[in-house]
């Protein structure tokens, strides 16, 4: 599987999360929720990350994802711990450490961060700010198909 990742990259002082990924200082994802939401337990070490800028209709980067870590139902100090343990990979800024303070985390590390000729994303109703799909092709325009969501489900 691939997974398309979308970034805040809305201009605010330290949330440029695609620069960052770009420039090396971030080398970590995370997404969170108070339950189990994708892609927490769906995404795997080897497997290709996708990213675009959120409001972009152009996917511009690739990595390899290297690691994930899953948790669940953390506590407050659980989670305040989880993320301080690896801000050298995600660089947070405090806003996103407010954001990301959920029970449920999922940290994916990549690598091999690099720019790729921007691809057309073809966006479709009720896309959530990750997707798990077959191939990238899956959502570029001219070769999309209609999402599954069946590959979003637990």
């Amino acid at each position: 599987m691939v997974h398309l990742v979308y970034c805040d990259n809305a201009g605010k002082k330290g949330e440029k999360v695609l620069d960052k990924i770009l420039a090396g200082t971030k080398t970590m994802v995370v997404r969170g929720a108070a339950g189990r939401k994708i892609p927490h337990s769906r995404v795997f070490a080897g497997e290709r990350l996708y990213f675009m800028e959120k409001g972009s209709a152009a996917i511009t980067a690739a990595a390899a994802v290297k690691d994930v870590q899953n948790y669940v139902k953390l506590s407050d100090e659980d989670i305040t711990k989880t993320l301080a343990d690896h801000q050298d990979k995600l660089n947070l800024s405090e806003k996103q450490k407010v954001r990301w303070h959920k029970k449920c985390l999922c940290l994916v590390e990549f690598e091999n961060v690099e720019k790729i000729t921007p691809l057309a994303f073809e966006h479709q109703g009720n896309m959530d700010d990750w997707l798990i799909i077959e191939k990238i092709e899956d959502v570029v325009a001219g070769t999309s198909i209609p999402y599954d969501y069946g590959k979003s489900k637990f």
